[in-house]
């Protein structure tokens, strides 16, 4: 019955954590380019959007396909970055400790 307290007490520990975690993410900020720098964006441990810059010297009213490929290039980039980002921060909550397929914390 001990071993059941303890795990109940790590647990809650666990979901302190898990909390503390997601709350903080909206705080965290993840930059992307793309273009050499000419587009670049930041996001929030979300995915939320929360900037864009664009060098004026690639705004070409007669060719805004390359413009519009390159913010689609500088969210990918800011969105791989944030989901490594959060895995890594993920894994350091729980240890490594992997849960089964379609659980999530907090439970």
């Amino acid at each position: 019955m001990k071993n059941m307290a303890k795990m109940m007490q790590q647990a809650q520990k666990m979901q302190a954590k898990m909390q503390e975690f997601q709350d903080g993410l909206n705080e965290l900020e993840i930059f992307g380019t793309a273009g050499g720098g000419m587009v670049n964006v930041v996001i929030s441990g979300k995915g939320d959007l929360k900037k864009i810059d664009i060098d004026k010297a690639i705004v070409d009213p007669e060719d805004k396909e390359v413009l519009e490929d390159l913010i689609v290039a500088a969210m990918a980039d800011a969105k791989a970055k944030m989901e490594t980002e959060v895995n890594q921060r993920m894994t350091e909550i729980t240890g490594g400790m992997q849960l089964p397929p379609g659980m999530s914390l907090p439970f």
